[in-house]
């Protein structure tokens, strides 16, 4: 890349051809939850694993209750009881009943179950007065699943159903890729943490608690580790304190072109940066490369906080993604109807905040606020990003638009 505006795409290609997916090992089931899967799952058994019972009633042979009314009962004597995992009887003779409980196994010579319902639930002789069909109210093993099916395949980003089918066939692990650990540091001596109190000359530092949720919404590991002051020498101490926790480091601030930007002059002479220009607004200056002996991949995004949040979800969180083996890597675009004109910079993508919605006549979206990259009130009311190509200057009111949807799941 040259001093000329990069293009969103140059960068992210970038980013991408360095980020590897993290190697992959068994992990426990309940650590799995939103991660891709790493291999495909094969059923080890049948589910269900033997025929049971799917009400609380009676085993029986169908022969002998064909003709159960309540006009014409059926009487048979009741020969023993069978409970969820205490079976102790496995088989029957005809001519006879067994008292089951839902889930037990349904012992042989019997062919159906007759609800509670249908009886005068007797103990030592039952009173049947309806016929259930043949195979009613008897689950067949492996009518769910059957051994040797295919679960799950490998990618599937692992759900709640997903883990209680594979803890439901036995599985206790599986193969899946971890979550990046991803280091957070805000830079700037005019940073204070929330909570503590502010000077005429201060702002309290919202940048890392903005970056670090949306690492963990992401699906990482985000340690937060507050604010650095505008001193290259405590920038390096901060970064070499961390990089040994850190799968990605995320910077904020620091990196345009004024007398204090820290991050760009520390990292500089290591010559394993790149910092620069992108065609995007906001979030033009930017940087990114690999630091330390592991070449740990770091993002320096710009210190205003719109300008922060869009350049991690433009250039972060498709590099976490792809550590974690999730595709797409990038926010899908839906489209919608704009409701107010908006104007645009030529040769920059633009991405405005907005309102996203359905009503009776499909999607629309509306602007909110305006494009300062300072405006984090407009960016919280917000709950998507109207994308404006580069060579677009205007947008009219009732175009359909580009949208990414912030708080949708992918």
């Amino acid at each position: 890349m040259t001093d000329a505006l990069a293009s969103v795409e140059e960068v992210l290609e970038r980013v991408l051809a360095q980020i590897e997916p993290l190697p992959a090992f068994p992990q426990p089931l309940m650590e799995t939850l939103g991660l891709a899967a790493a291999e495909d799952v094969v059923a080890p058994i049948s589910l269900p694993s033997f025929d049971n019972s799917a009400m609380d009633g009676y085993a029986v042979a169908y022969a002998d209750v064909a003709t159960a009314s309540e006009d014409s009962p059926v009487h048979l004597p009741v020969v023993g009881e069978i409970g969820a995992g205490r079976a102790g009887l496995l088989a029957m003779s005809p001519g006879t009943a067994v008292k089951i409980m839902t889930g037990a196994p349904v012992p042989a010579g019997a062919d159906a179950v007759v609800p509670y319902e249908w009886t005068d639930r007797g103990v030592a002789q039952v009173r049947i007065t309806r016929a259930p069909r043949p195979g009613q109210h008897v689950r067949r093993a492996g009518e769910d699943v059957t051994e040797g099916d295919l679960l799950i395949e490998e990618g599937s980003v692992l759900g709640p159903r997903h883990l209680g089918l594979m803890a439901a066939v036995g599985r206790s692990t599986v193969r899946s890729r971890p979550r990046p650990r991803v280091v957070i540091l805000s830079t700037g001596s005019e940073l204070r943490e929330p909570g503590t109190p502010l000077g005429h000359d201060s702002i309290y530092d919202g940048n890392s608690f903005l970056l670090a949720a949306s690492a963990r919404r992401a699906g990482a590991i985000a340690y937060r580790v507050g604010i650095v002051p505008d001193d290259p020498r405590a920038f390096l101490d901060a970064l070499d304190d961390q990089l040994v926790r850190a799968d990605i480091v995320v910077t904020s601030g620091g990196v345009s072109q004024g007398d204090f930007d820290v991050v760009k002059e520390a990292l500089s002479p290591l010559g394993t940066v790149w910092f620069g220009g992108v065609a995007m607004q906001p979030g033009k200056p930017q940087g990114f490369g690999a630091v330390g002996e592991d070449r740990t991949p770091i993002f320096t995004l710009p210190g205003n906080p719109v300008s922060s949040y869009i350049s991690f979800e433009t250039f972060v969180l498709p590099a976490i993604r792809r550590m974690m083996g999730k595709t797409p890597y990038s926010r899908p675009t839906t489209r919608a109807r704009l409701t107010h004109g908006i104007s645009s910079p030529e040769g920059r993508r633009q991405f405005v905040r907005g309102s996203y919605e359905v009503d009776r006549g499909g999607p629309f979206v509306s602007p909110v606020g305006g494009h300062g990259s300072h405006l984090i009130g407009d960016l919280a009311a917000s709950n998507a990003l109207v994308v404006v190509p580069e060579d677009v200057t205007s947008v009219p009111a009732g175009e359909q638009v580009r949208v990414l949807l912030l708080d949708e799941e992918f």
